[in-house]
């Protein structure tokens, strides 16, 4: 092992040499160094703003809804590195891999039989534009190119998904007219529990039925747009896509990539609105936030479908596709959530968020306050000031990642009711400074 450098001679090192997401290069603010973790705290190599033990507000980013060095997903990694740690999935298989696939199929909607494992959530999104393209070209309507979506969406950094990010005012806006052109409808009128509006309803499927011949698929984020603009809409304009898709020959896939595994109330945002879609794509929570993976599924008429055409494959292979570490990791990770009562916990955390969160909506600046599941937002009137809002949540012993004009946290599930408490009144903080 390399003898230790000190924080100093890290954080030198980091600025000097890594580049961090949506950072420049140099960085022009210093990170927070964490040295470990575990439950759900971060402990620092050096104390920030009198700290040095953070609750995490964000699960890294929704990811490690078990908290961190759980003993159950330590083993799993840890028996799996004995065994193999990597092998191609070109022409090989393995038990990890294998099991997650019949995992998902089992707890996904039963239309969706057909695993493909993929490196990340962004990965897993071109995969299911892929798949709905191959389709199509397959079964001989190759002028079905384009995807429609629906405005205020993120899908991820990689070309096809970025593609159906808001291209207005989004983190993608850069890249107008080098990007594929996709089909935007208004952003969903906001509110879960809000009553479908019909002429919202009526528009989705005006839009689809009038672009039918050129549009291979709808994607969308079900019931919570998250890096978009953490939006939440009724379950009803998904069965109005699905009916929709459905009347005129069109795919529909749902990116759960944020929404999987619980974090809404369902353990699949699917579920609120009954529907099963045609492809689906899952990550970020799928490992428990201990290794990289996603997986793109799929029903057997899609799959069936893209083995009938002139190229009978899916041309698509990621070097680390179906890793055993990931899956071996994953699959104990969905094993643990569904031994507990998981839904109970999400149902704590809404009603502690519910009742942390309310004194925001009493701040100047604040627009809006909303809870759903296992996620609490306040949205200011006005850009945040990051560091600002940062130091004040750090303040109160808390980590987050406040962007655009969000405060937001989705804790891990083993989050304690003090912890909840605890972070509601760092999101208010960080409102009120920020």
């Amino acid at each position: 092992m390399p003898e230790p450098l000190a924080p100093r001679d890290l954080l030198a090192l980091d600025r000097q040499h890594v580049w961090h997401p949506y950072g420049p290069m140099p960085g022009t603010a210093t990170p927070l160094l964490v040295e470990s973790a575990s439950g759900v705290r971060l402990r620092l190599a050096e104390p920030a703003e009198g700290q040095d033990e953070l609750v995490d507000g964000m699960s890294s980013w929704w990811s490690a809804v078990h908290g961190y060095n759980h003993p159950v997903l330590n083993d799993a990694a840890r028996g799996q590195l004995e065994r193999m740690s990597h092998v191609m999935f070109g022409g090989l298989t393995h038990e990890p891999g294998v099991r997650l696939a019949k995992r998902l199929v089992d707890i996904t909607p039963e239309p969706l039989q057909h695993v493909f494992l993929a490196d990340s959530g962004s990965v897993s999104v071109e995969v299911a534009v892929k798949m709905c393209l191959q389709y199509w070209r397959s079964v001989g309507k190759p002028a079905k190119q384009r995807l429609l979506t629906w405005r205020g969406g993120y899908h991820g950094d990689t070309w096809q998904p970025m593609s159906v990010c808001d291209p207005e005012g989004g983190m993608h806006e850069l890249w107008q007219g080098v990007l594929p052109r996709q089909i935007f409808a208004d952003t969903p009128p906001a509110g879960f529990d809000a009553p479908p509006d019909e002429a919202y309803a009526a528009h989705l499927r005006e839009l689809i039925g009038r672009h039918a011949d050129e549009l291979a698929a709808v994607i969308v984020e079900p019931v919570v747009q998250g890096a978009g603009g953490m939006s939440f809409h009724s379950p009803g304009y998904l069965r109005v896509l699905r009916e929709a898709c459905d009347a005129h020959g069109v795919l529909l896939v749902l990116d759960e990539i944020a929404t999987g595994f619980g974090r809404t109330g369902a353990l699949f945002a699917a579920e609120h609105a009954g529907i099963a879609p045609d492809v689906m794509c899952v990550g970020k929570a799928l490992t428990g936030g201990y290794l990289t993976l996603a997986a793109t599924l799929c029903t057997t008429a899609v799959a069936e479908g893209i083995s009938r055409g002139e190229l009978p494959v899916l041309a698509h292979g990621p070097t680390f596709m179906g890793n055993p570490l990931a899956a071996a990791v994953a699959d104990a990770s969905i094993g643990l959530l569904l031994s507990q009562d998981w839904a109970r916990e999400v149902r704590r955390i809404e009603s502690g968020l519910t009742e942390a969160l309310a004194p925001a909506g009493q701040l100047p600046g604040v627009r809006d306050v909303r809870v759903l599941g296992a996620i609490g937002v306040v949205q200011l009137d006005h850009p945040v000031d990051l560091a600002a809002a940062t130091r004040a949540a750090l303040r109160e012993g808390v980590w987050l990642r406040p962007f655009r004009d969000l405060i937001y946290t989705m804790p891990p599930y083993i989050t304690g009711d003090d912890d909840v408490a605890r972070i509601g009144a760092a999101v208010c903080a960080a409102a009120r400074e920020g």
